[in-house]
């Protein structure tokens, strides 16, 4: 399998800065297919000029977090000169999705992903996926006391040792899982028990932290994604060496995979154009692409992960809709337990 090219460091550092204003054309081609893209940069840059050569069609990329391009979307509603809507997690495009926003997903782009990796509503597709892990110190914490669920770090053994970012939309989708399958009360008890007055968490600005601190023992443990392991040990392993990763594998919300979601806007003013560009992402072109240039999950045209990772199959996920997971609803229960 291909090798990565370049440090999946440089394609996480890289969303963060928007090379075009969200707000507006970016003076170039005003016939340019418009992708509002909270995916990484990087690899959507890659996807729009594979796109553009094989098709001729030319793609303005307005790049921006998950959330902040969704409430944008629901802003704009139906004036919106978006065509594509790319997330990193699910919840920001069912958000869009409830609103009436996405058109349904083409024959073409439906049949290439599969049932399990596509939302009941039929309005957008999955294009990419996510594990949850827990990453440790491998010189502070036996393997025998890792953590067999996330009420596991509500006890004593973790208290103030382990970390997680919840105002990012990584986490909060992970606390969508959660909703979905314990429903509210128990979401709640479990976000208030970290919240006690002795503290069972530390709370990071993002992944990246995480895995910083716990590679130099300023932690024992955080709950991330995978692919942030997998990119600092392509890249320097400055903030990996001392750290392994712990996959639940226990069909709970522990084991959620999060799917990157991509639709069309019901109102774009290049459809067919728009649908093309969500069939060639969903590709085997395409999926190689994510597979070489990032150590995401491909999940269509039966593309297989980089020979690095374990396999999807492998992970016991739980077995979820997409559609139900509610951004929303996370927020005000974050909000409320004073994590947002």
């Amino acid at each position: 399998m291909t090798l990565l090219s370049r440090p999946l460091a440089a394609a996480l550092a890289a969303v963060l800065t928007l090379s075009v204003s969200a707000c507006g054309l970016s003076g170039g081609d005003q016939d340019a297919l418009v992708v509002y893209n909270a995916q990484h940069e990087t690899l959507t840059r890659e996807w729009a000029e594979a796109f553009t050569a094989e098709t001729g069609i030319e793609v303005d990329l307005r790049n921006g977090s998950d959330f902040d391009l969704g409430n944008q979307l629901v802003a704009e509603g139906d004036s919106s000169k978006a065509d594509v809507y790319l997330t990193e997690n699910s919840p920001a495009i069912t958000m869009v999705s409830e609103k009436g926003l996405l058109a349904p997903v083409g024959e073409e782009a439906t049949a290439q992903v599969p049932p399990e990796y596509r939302p009941s509503t039929g309005d957008w597709v999955g294009i990419a996926a996510r594990s949850t892990v827990f990453v440790y110190n491998t010189d502070l914490v036996a393997e025998q006391d890792l953590p067999a669920s996330f009420a596991d770090l509500s006890g004593d053994r973790w208290k103030g040792r382990w970390g997680a970012a919840p105002a990012g939309a990584d986490f909060r989708a992970i606390v969508s899982a959660v909703l979905e399958m314990s429903g509210e009360q128990a979401t709640r008890e479990w976000l208030e028990s970290l919240r006690k007055p002795d503290g069972s968490f530390t709370t990071y600005k993002g992944n990246k932290p995480i895995l910083a601190a716990v590679n130099s023992g300023e932690l024992d443990g955080g709950v991330i994604y995978h692919y942030y392991f997998f990119g600092d040990r392509a890249g320097t392993g400055e903030s990996s060496q001392n750290v392994a990763q712990h996959y639940f594998r226990n069909k709970g919300p522990e084991s959620f995979v999060s799917l990157s979601g991509g639709g069309v806007l019901e109102n774009a003013p290049h459809a067919d154009e728009a649908q093309q560009f969500l069939a060639f992402v969903t590709s085997t072109k395409g999926q190689e692409i994510l597979r070489d240039s990032s150590y995401e999950y491909p999940v269509a045209s039966g593309v297989g992960a980089n020979a690095e990772l374990v396999p999807l199959e492998e992970l016991d996920a739980p077995d979820l809709d997409p559609a139900s997971l509610n951004g929303p609803a996370v927020t005000a229960l974050l909000t409320s337990v004073g994590l947002a």
